[in-house]
């Protein structure tokens, strides 16, 4: 999933976006041999030698201060996210905490209660994983042709990768696909080995060159309130907001979908569809 130093692969791709001008130094003329920033230049700016610098992305420095991975937050300009992962790697690296959450038991009936509460709007309860613990028929029936996987498999980030409807039914199936795997990557930094991140990393790296490309970017990202339109092939084009709430302190959410005030009438026709004969969901490559 990662490579065997997670820190060093992090800190070489965020240092091979930037150029010198954006932290401050002067251009250089001509071709640059370094795609990005030298290690030289990103270590002058956080105030670090060349030389520890130089350990520390190779992964033969493991264990660098809270102020130095500070510094390089700063230097490389990460934003909040970022810099957090980071810090989470670097903690990693130097074994100062050990972040694997427990095995998650059965969904409570209580969240069961809940899901039914929520329709007609769709509800999935949902791993770090993505994998789809549980949801109310909407829900389900929004991702087109999730259904038809057995529920062991059912997931959305799995879905956006390998199903044959994901990119036709995912209106902005470019945008999906890079938040979704800069959301597993946020997870990674809490435990680089858990198995079940591995897991679902080396599965989509092995199937998708789109999860591969994407997972080389690093870019970190959690879950957001953000708008989602879906061209759904039973109800047409559909704008639905999507919240996500973590439950119990948990990786485990809450994934909801509220219609925008133009859609309400595409939400209810998605409940109706329910009890309707399925059409043929188109696909694109």
């Amino acid at each position: 999933m990662t490579s065997s130093h997670p820190l060093g692969a992090f800190l070489r791709a965020r240092r091979a976006r930037l150029q010198p001008q954006d932290i401050g130094l002067p251009g250089t003329i001509g071709r640059r041999r370094t795609a990005g920033l030298r290690r030289e230049e990103l270590a002058a700016v956080a105030g670090l030698s060349v030389d520890y610098y130089i350990r520390l992305e190779q992964g033969r420095e493991r264990n660098p201060s809270p102020v130095v991975i500070a510094a390089l937050a700063h230097a490389l300009r990460l934003d909040a996210d970022e810099s957090h992962h980071l810090h989470r790697l670097a903690d990693h690296a130097a074994g100062r905490r050990a972040e694997r959450p427990p095995p998650r038991p059965a969904v409570s009936a209580p969240t069961m209660a809940l899901l039914d509460r929520l329709r007609p709007w769709p509800a999935l309860i949902l791993a770090r994983t993505g994998d789809v613990l549980a949801c109310n028929p909407e829900g389900l029936a929004l991702y087109a042709g999730l259904d038809e996987w057995p529920e062991p498999r059912r997931s959305i980030i799995r879905y956006i990768f390998t199903h044959p409807a994901a990119r036709s039914v995912l209106a902005n199936w470019q945008w999906s696909a890079a938040t979704s795997v800069a959301n597993l990557r946020h997870w990674t930094g809490t435990d680089p080995d858990a198995p079940d991140l591995r897991r679902i990393h080396h599965e989509l790296a092995a199937a998708s060159a789109d999860f591969r490309q994407l997972w080389e970017r690093q870019d970190v990202r959690p879950r957001r309130t953000t708008n989602k339109a879906f061209h759904h092939p039973r109800v047409g084009d559909i704008v639905l907001t999507h919240q996500s709430w973590h439950l119990d302190d948990s990786a485990t959410r809450l994934s909801l979908y509220q219609p925008e005030p133009a859609h309400t009438d595409q939400v209810a026709l998605l409940a109706h569809t329910l009890h309707t004969p399925r059409q043929p969901y188109p696909t694109r490559e």
